[in-house]
């Protein structure tokens, strides 16, 4: 049987259906929407960049539309969530504590995620740190002085931090809520008190499959490639796998326009059963740690777009500015805007915005930009957008920005 023969719009689509970002959300957000939305990912990257909304509220407004930041938090209090290293620091459903749980038990093997050799030398300490959450309660690192006053960098963490990092990335406490975005820590025989490592804990391969299925299921349409960076997974057997599900039914073969052969998953089929290519009709601002960007490699290949993030390079070696957010209208990356959010004044300030040289400004790209670029900052309780700088296309349409008609 001849493999079907896709578009490479076709693929794209696909992929945002696969993502929750093919198509307007039909109706307001709810409660329970934020661990769907997270079990479509998968995975929900952490970053605590806060010039705009905070990367993984982003990343679910991208797909939900307006909804209360809080709920993110209300979910991981509840126990819908729990935060671990993933992709790299991710939400993730707490019923995958499974799936990691090896881990965690195998923090060595985690690199500067976790420092053995601190840990060794400051057993004593941590053992005591461990004692008075065991008998007073979870902890933030905020609860604990640094031994030495006076403004201090990233790089200089006090040594309760290192103690809660490095338990955490072990598996000794997780988070079990944010206060103002600080991590707050409980320990894991408190959380997880029907936990048995020795009845529940995986085989790694099998913890692995299991990763590589998800996955699979959330970029729906993949190049072998891509799968072992979802999760960051390393020295595993695509072709294995991959075979596998074929037979099985789980995946099927296709030919993409450009790309060669992927794989489509089984959930997307019944998109393709009319014949018709599924129709993207969604503009969004997404964030730099969006999964459909967080592998510059497979948004280069798919969407043509590449992107990298600058926050960490000099201000003077910068080409698009500290923050930039790629720009998502009906299938395509068809630019990125660099914007902060001075929410004391209410202001939504685009420092600029940068359109991709293939991309045809149309009638249909300025409104459904413009509508993206006021949802965002309608949601971040902005009252106007202004531009510093953007494309003469664009400034035609747009002038100097706008004022925000309050619903």
């Amino acid at each position: 049987m001849a493999e079907p023969v896709l578009s490479l719009q076709t693929a794209r689509n696909l992929h945002l259906a696969a993502q929750g970002l093919l198509r307007k959300p039909r109706r307001r957000a709810r409660a329970e929407d934020i661990l769907a939305a997270i079990t479509q990912m998968s995975l929900l990257q952490i970053d605590t960049i806060n010039v705009v909304a905070r990367s993984p509220y982003l990343v679910l407004f991208s797909r939900l539309g307006s909804y209360p930041m809080h709920w993110l938090d209300d979910a991981l209090a509840r126990g819908e969530l729990m935060e671990y290293w993933a992709h790299e620091a991710c939400f993730l459903p707490r019923s995958d504590f499974e799936l990691v749980r090896h881990q965690m038990l195998q923090p060595e093997n985690m690199g500067w995620k976790y420092r053995a050799e601190w840990m060794a030398e400051h057993a004593a300490d941590i053992t005591e740190l461990l004692d008075w959450i065991a008998q007073n309660g979870p902890v933030r690192s905020a609860d604990f002085a640094h031994p030495r006053p006076g403004q201090r960098g990233w790089w200089d963490w006090k040594p309760h931090k290192r103690h809660l990092e490095g338990l955490f990335s072990a598996g000794k406490v997780m988070v079990i809520e944010r206060r103002n975005f600080q991590r707050v820590y409980d320990l894991t025989t408190r959380v997880m008190p029907h936990w048995d490592d020795d009845k529940h804990l995986l085989p790694q391969e099998r913890a692995q499959a299991r990763m590589l299925e998800k996955s699979a299921r959330s970029l729906g349409i993949f190049k072998s490639a891509w799968l072992a960076d979802y999760y960051r997974l390393k020295k595993v057997s695509l072709t294995e796998h991959t075979a596998r599900w074929q037979a099985e039914g789980r995946v099927v073969s296709v030919e993409v326009e450009s790309l060669g052969k992927m794989w489509l998953h089984q959930d997307l089929l019944p998109l393709l059963e009319s014949g018709k290519s599924p129709r993207a009709t969604h503009s969004a601002v997404l964030s730099p740690f969006d999964p459909v960007v967080w592998d510059r490699r497979r948004a280069e290949q798919l969407f043509n777009f590449t992107y990298r993030l600058e926050c960490y390079t000099p201000a003077q070696k910068r080409q698009y500015g500290y923050f930039t957010l790629p720009l998502l209208h009906c299938g395509q990356l068809v630019g990125r805007m660099d914007a902060k959010m001075h929410r004391k004044t209410g202001e939504l300030a685009i420092i600029a915005l940068y359109l991709e040289a293939d991309v045809a400004v149309t009638a249909s790209l300025v409104t459904g930009l413009q509508q993206a670029i006021t949802d965002f900052a309608l949601w971040q309780g902005a009252t106007r957008v202004t531009f510093a700088s953007q494309p003469l296309s664009l400034q035609a349409a747009w002038g100097s920005g706008w004022e925000i008609q309050q619903p």
